[in-house]
């Protein structure tokens, strides 16, 4: 009876103990892994090199995760739940942050935390849903919008209007005209190497893109290469508001993008090449600027004239 007794009081003891000391493993290709206790900016500064490459979009992502750890006030986890997500979009809505803008930051998360998986680091993911984003209204420039503030531009710096002029006629974005070497430029074209969807495109340059580019001939890794992003907005919304564009928010250096993509559908080229010439990943994303495209729906017209 005195064995039976300490048997059980030592099965006891041993339950006590992994209560007390429960650890919890990640099984992956290389065998289990302890997986500890992480906060989500020690995952940033593990990964984020790794993950993204240098430029605007990796400053952003680093904003977008310190924001999400300040609102989880610095928890640390080793799996993230599905109720940390809701917690997070609550308090971002809260914040007045768009679903678009949800979505952006939630994306950031999503591929760190998938990469923290991966690595055995933590051992379960979350259920990532993507908000509802609404169609919205896309801003271009008239012809007449684009002379006065280029003019303006031009007064102030002449490369910083001759990058403004390259990326009117390539779509580009910014980091894609600033990070544009000699090599990549080859018979009147351009190739963007380091894009936002991780694919390179080449598109042909019109004569007042090359205009441009030929007037940086002295510069040595590129033509934009010495520009300075921060100095570059500065400048550009300086100009803008002594045109009297100064209170209109959607005139930001990315509405000369906007302002090609709707020039080529109003133009008449058809949505598949549009999608190409900017590089979207998806044709969705290439769908916003299809309503430009009036004109394509004058074929209809004669179908519903009624004949006397």
């Amino acid at each position: 009876m005195g064995k039976e007794t300490d048997k059980k009081a030592e099965a006891l003891d041993l339950r006590s103990f992994g209560q007390s000391y429960a650890v919890n493993y990640q099984f992956n290709a290389s065998g289990p892994k302890v997986v500890r206790s992480y906060r989500l900016t020690t995952l940033l500064e593990r990964y984020v090199d790794i993950l993204w490459e240098p430029g605007s979009h990796k400053s952003n992502v680093r904003a977008f995760i310190n924001e999400l750890d300040e609102i989880l006030l610095g928890q640390q986890f080793e799996a993230f739940t599905d109720e940390m997500v809701d917690r997070l979009i609550g308090d971002l809505r809260k914040r007045g942050n768009s679903n678009a803008t949800i979505n952006r930051k939630m994306a950031a998360l999503s591929k760190l935390l998938r990469k923290a998986f991966k690595m055995g680091d933590i051992h379960s993911l979350p259920e990532f849903r993507r908000q509802k984003e609404k169609a919205g209204r896309i801003r271009f420039l008239e012809y007449d919008e684009e002379d006065r503030l280029f003019a303006a531009i031009r007064a102030k710096d002449e490369l910083y209007c001759a990058l403004c002029i390259f990326l009117v006629d390539t779509g580009a974005r910014l980091g894609e005209g600033i990070g544009l070497r000699w090599n990549d430029l080859h018979e009147n074209r351009a190739t963007f190497w380091i894009t936002k969807s991780g694919k390179s495109r080449t598109v042909p340059l019109t004569p007042r893109a090359i205009e441009a580019i030929e007037a940086q001939a002295g510069a040595v890794e590129g033509p934009f290469a010495s520009v300075d992003q921060q100095r570059f907005r500065w400048i550009w919304n300086a100009a803008k508001a002594e045109v009297g564009l100064g209170t209109d928010d959607d005139v930001v250096p990315h509405v000369l993008r906007h302002t090609c993509a709707s020039r080529l559908v109003r133009g008449g080229i058809d949505i598949r090449r549009v999608q190409m010439w900017l590089g979207h990943q998806t044709l969705q994303m290439t769908m916003r600027y299809a309503h430009l495209a009036s004109h394509d729906l004058d074929v209809c017209l004669p179908i519903l004239l009624r004949r006397p």
